[in-house]
């Protein structure tokens, strides 16, 4: 019979690869969410007036993917909501295959999930960033037999999802990590219907030599229900990356337990996959059995890399300055559950930023990210979220080991990835009574260990974990010059110092906070009261507003001036580090923490060079500058609508371009031409000292690179009256554009001049018809906020009818602003 089987689809197979493939359909509306706990999945379906003269209130028709937290982790009113929601749906569920399986699909739910067919258990699962799967095939079965199934639900069958991010000691991460630890169903979730025996897992391996002349490919799965099955057969392809078929096998399968080794082949000359040329071969895969035929394709990259021993880093064989950032999976209004447009932006705004490498901060993220680092060509570290806290239990350890064991098998396939991160901040304790040093160590080498029996090929790493630096591959100390501790302009000789202790340096974390909006004509002011010579790290206390050393963390003042220079001065360095294998900056977006509910945003970390909505802030010009090739050019202050000084003083203005020069026009005048040199600091040498007009003016630069001119202009006002301490707040509307007004509130003295270097918290509220655009978490997003130069903005949705706007700030008079409805 196997036979007849193979002979009867090897033809069609080669004719047409995609006859038929495992039919999978997200779940995204007809969803219904209820924030409390319920007594059980039966109050979740019960029809009205059941057993109560009342049914639950205040379900919540959503969509998916959903967030808890979508609001409240930036609500400057207190603490974001842990605990348990319900969720619930209904679907027609007809598996096309005989005797198919019927399963959900779970990119991530946050952070403990319980998963019912109307009021059967179907499985859980503990940790909120890996996929999982349950088979729901016999719970469907049973309740399609039942009265209710075609009286109540019409033939549907109803699905009811209890996900709780409740705080538990023995689950990772720890609630002292510097990020919210969301609930929800925050990834997609998908109806799969699959064959009797199917693919569960496929592992390809591309290996190449460093020469890139020989590329071997090795495919294996692993098989869901295999003992329903005893023989198989699977047809491979492989495909490069123009679609060409270059090899091909077919071979019958007699044991389909366990990992089975599926084919093995080698390749002359294989095209490599780089982030410069991503490119990427197809493994097209056709599972036969005697009953059903299933395709899938996985994407494989044959590509080299290597971290000399006390050297830099090498890809391809060639040196490779990684050049990165982090991420964490937050946004604006949506918490966790940014959907697969939402990361497409952002991933494509890293990329045209420069990034090569990300580091996937602190856990396992979307499938969606992976698959766009390896399109676009951006290398990865990825982790677990052992981060902070100390060791748990026993419970607490194997969810670390599950949890690194569904990383590597489930994004084993992608040619980004080249590290397992295995913790973060381990050297942090709090979460328990004992902290013991040499337990951690037993547990990060137990760690480490798995790792390497998982995947042979790539690296593990850990951040800021001392007395562990020995047991990983690669190692990132904590350097923060200019930041936490120390003075930017000591970032090399400490990284220097830190290179010398371990055999594999990277540099992970560094930067600083940036009020977005908030400029300085001073921003170095403060670095001259800051300690030199006594490290750059980051230790404990030093990441608060209070106490301690002198630091710019707690003593600057947040600027976006101070930060672009930070950031230009380590750019401009590490193009003199020829050791240097790369560094990743802190992180690309603001996110959103519970730790810090004092910051200017409150409950905002604050170190991104972009908003939580996507707002680029001065800073990412500044590594576009460095780090890209397509002529750019960007005027430092777009979002510094009004500078300072005396009459007559020349003010610099900075320019921010990869161009080999750019000229300067003031009030159409040239201020002349300057050449770029990276080494000339600040801006590679596109500065100049210019006088202003009061009032008004206009700032115009034309860069060029060979032929090619790019432009860059802004207007800035230009105040030479001085101003005394804040006596008022005046609001006013500076805009409206479909049904939603921009409103500025300004702090000004008992003169009524402007005070430009105010930072007063501000609040608004409101009043009758309309809303706020708030709790985005954003500097013009969130309802309380600290002045930027003076100013606050805040978005107002128009109602049908009129709504007051106040605004407040400690001791000075309310401002009352009165929106009227837009007309029919």
């Amino acid at each position: 019979m196997l036979r007849l089987v193979i002979a009867f689809f090897i033809v069609p197979f080669l004719a047409s690869p995609a006859l038929f493939a495992q039919k999978t359909t997200r779940l995204l509306a007809n969803w219904q969410y209820l924030q409390s706990d319920l007594g059980g999945s039966w109050e979740a379906v019960r029809p009205v007036g059941e057993g109560s003269p009342e049914s639950v209130p205040v379900w919540q028709d959503i969509t998916l993917p959903h967030c808890f937290n979508a609001r409240d982790a930036v609500d400057p009113a207190g603490n974001y909501y842990r605990g348990p929601g319900w969720y619930r749906t209904q679907l027609t569920i007809q598996n096309p295959y005989r005797q198919g399986r019927t399963l959900l699909h779970f990119e991530g739910a946050g952070q403990k999930t319980d998963v019912y067919v109307y009021t059967t258990k179907v499985g859980s699962h503990v940790g909120g960033y890996d996929e999982w799967t349950i088979d729901i095939t016999e719970a469907v079965e049973d309740f399609k037999k039942s009265d209710v199934f075609a009286k109540q639900f019409k033939g549907n069958v109803p699905i009811v999802i209890r996900c709780d991010n409740s705080r538990d000691l023995e689950m990772i991460p720890s609630g002292m990590s510097d990020f919210n630890v969301y609930g929800g169903l925050y990834r997609y979730v998908n109806l799969t219907y699959a064959p009797t025996v199917s693919l569960d897992k496929i592992f390809a391996t591309a290996d190449v030599d460093p020469a890139g002349q020989a590329g071997k490919l090795t495919v294996g799965g692993r098989f869901r229900k295999p003992a329903e099955q005893s023989a198989a057969a699977v047809s491979i392809r492989l495909l490069d990356p123009q679609g060409k078929t270059v090899d091909q096998t077919i071979k019958s399968l007699n044991d389909l337990t366990g990992d089975v080794s599926l084919w093995q082949t080698t390749l002359r000359k294989p095209q490599l996959w780089s982030p410069d040329s991503p490119d990427r071969y197809t493994v097209a895969i056709k599972l036969m059995t005697a009953t059903d035929t299933t395709t899938y394709t996985e994407k494989v990259g044959f590509r080299s890399f290597e971290f000399v021993e006390k050297g830099p880093f090498k890809f391809n064989s060639k040196r490779l300055l990684l050049k990165g950032t982090h991420r964490h999976e937050d946004h604006a209004g949506v918490g966790a559950a940014m959907t697969e447009d939402m990361i497409r932006t952002e991933m494509i705004m890293m990329k045209e930023m420069g990034v090569n490498f990300i580091r996937l901060g602190h856990y396992q993220q979307s499938r969606i990210v992976l698959d766009l680092c390896d399109s676009l060509g951006i290398l990865v570290w990825e982790e677990i979220p052992w981060c902070r806290g100390g060791l748990g239990g026993d419970l607490y350890k194997e969810q670390a080991r599950r949890m690194l064991t569904s990383m590597i098998e489930q994004h084993f396939n992608h040619p980004a990835v080249i590290i397992w991160g295995l913790g973060n901040e381990n050297d942090w304790p709090g979460d328990f009574p004992e902290f013991d040093k040499e337990k951690i160590r037993l547990f990060m080498r137990e760690l480490n260990d798995l790792s390497h029996r998982l995947d042979p090929r790539r690296r593990t790493a850990i951040r800021r974990c001392d007395f562990c630096k020995d047991i990983v591959d690669v190692y990132s100390p904590s350097i923060w010059a200019g930041w936490y501790r120390g003075r930017y302009t000591e970032y090399k000789s400490v990284s220097e110092q830190e290179f010398g202790k371990v055999n594999h340096f990277l540099h992970v974390e560094w930067g600083g906070d940036s009020h977005a909006r908030r400029h300085a004509e001073e921003p170095d002011q403060a670095v001259a009261t800051v300690t030199t010579g006594k490290g750059v790290d980051e230790r404990t206390g030093d990441a608060s507003l209070h106490g301690g050393s002198t630091r710019m963390s707690k003593d600057g003042d947040w600027s976006e001036s101070y930060i672009v220079n930070l950031i230009d001065w380590h750019l401009k360095e590490q193009e003199t580090m020829p050791w240097l294998t790369g560094t990743a900056y802190w992180p690309f977006k603001d996110f959103s923490t519970p730790l810090r509910p004092e910051n200017p945003v409150p409950f905002v970390n604050q170190k991104g060079v972009v908003e939580r909505d996507f707002t680029p802030k001065e800073s990412y010009y500044v590594f576009q500058s460095y780090w890209t090739d397509k002529p750019m050019v960007h005027i430092y202050g777009h979002s510094w609508p009004v500078r300072w000084g005396t009459a007559g003083a020349q003010k610099l203005v900075k320019v921010y371009s990869n161009c080999a020069e750019a000229e300067l026009f003031v009030n159409g005048k040239s201020q002349g031409v300057r050449k770029r040199n990276s080494q000339d600091f600040p801006a590679a040498g596109l500065r100049w000292q210019v006088p202003f007009n009061a009032g008004s003016n206009q700032i115009r630069v034309v860069a060029r690179q060979g032929n090619k001119t790019v432009e860059d202009e802004v207007t800035m006002q230009y105040q030479t009256e001085k101003w005394d301490k804040p006596a008022q707040l005046i609001l006013e509307k500076i805009g409206e554009e479909n049904g939603v007004s921009t409103l500025q509130a300004r702090l000004v003295d008992d003169r009524g001049i402007a005070c430009l270097d105010a930072a007063n918290y501000i609040s608004f509220s409101l009043a009758g018809d309309g809303r706020l655009l708030n709790n985005l978490g954003t500097s013009t997003g969130s309802r309380t906020v600290q002045a930027y130069n003076g100013r606050a903005i805040i978005r107002v949705e128009s109602g049908a009818g009129k709504a007051v706007v106040g605004v407040q700030s400690p001791g000075l008079p309310t401002a009352l602003l009165t929106i009227l409805p837009l007309k029919q």
